[in-house]
């Protein structure tokens, strides 16, 4: 069997194995993959936290599972502490880029040897965002990177990642945290990720507002930002920019005439 089929043969057979009908919520710990993958006659993946976090971040649950969800929900798979996971039913509410949504053109100020190295990859995503400030752009705040990567225990949680950490405040003095989730190649943005990231605000900084935002490169280089709240049991985009790098001398008089002309926000 291929990788992803054992991988999609390990996760339904957890779930199918648990799941009973009106259930929201199915809990599972990480060494029942071993059990499992006994009882499926499939070699076990050397990187067991591989096969939870592909289905966390980057691909679709099997459509076994995703039918069960009730209309307009979907099965997300949360951390429930170390070594410890839930299937949850939420909202579905794909983090996707609006195609029709209007692009502005930000003149690129990545430095020319990073340009003509960078992939098309989470960090080459986040190296083009911290040399543009596009966060800074995005948000109206002036904003710092802190840290890359930062990885922490989360009360409840356990070990969680943040792609990176921006500390920002205003012309009030408020004083913000932004944790950046960047996305390129097959990798999708994701509300677990989200609702991890805010849990690290909370918990690291807990003083500070918090902000998420996402970035997504598009086709034609276009980059979408987002920023995130929480809307009950649910995170909500609450803004959404797309941005195009280009020369300066592509800026056109023409283009700032109308970006002069857009509603403020």
């Amino acid at each position: 069997m291929q990788k992803q089929s054992i991988y999609s043969s390990l996760i339904e057979r957890i779930f199918t194995s648990k799941f009973k009908s009106g259930m929201q919520k199915v809990d599972f710990e990480r060494e029942e993959l071993i059990k499992i993958a006994e009882e499926l006659g499939v070699n076990l993946p050397k990187n067991l936290g591989d096969v939870i976090y592909s289905f966390r971040f980057r691909k679709d649950l099997p459509k076994n599972i995703q039918s069960t969800a009730l209309e307009n929900k979907t099965w997300i798979i949360r951390l429930s502490g170390i070594g410890k996971y839930s299937f949850v039913m939420v909202e579905d509410k794909p983090l996707v880029p609006n195609e029709s949504l209007t692009s502005t053109k930000v003149p690129d100020s990545t430095p020319g040897v990073v340009a003509k190295y960078a992939l098309s990859d989470e960090q080459a995503l986040l190296a083009i965002v911290r040399y543009n400030r596009l966060v800074d752009i995005f948000t109206g705040v002036a904003c710092y990177s802190l840290q890359n990567h930062l990885r922490t225990n989360v009360p409840d949680l356990g070990q969680v990642e943040t792609d990176e950490l921006y500390v920002g405040l205003n012309k009030k003095g408020m004083h913000f945290v932004i944790p950046v989730q960047a996305k390129g190649g097959i990798d999708k943005l994701s509300v677990v990720q989200i609702e991890q990231d805010m849990a690290v605000c909370k918990y690291k900084f807990p003083s500070l507002i918090c902000r998420p935002v996402a970035a997504q490169f598009m086709k034609d280089g276009i980059i979408a930002m987002f920023e995130s709240e929480q809307d009950g049991d649910d995170i909500g985009i609450v803004s959404e920019k797309h941005y195009r790098l280009v020369s300066p001398e592509e800026v056109t008089e023409e283009d700032l005439s109308r970006y002069s002309n857009r509603m403020s926000d």
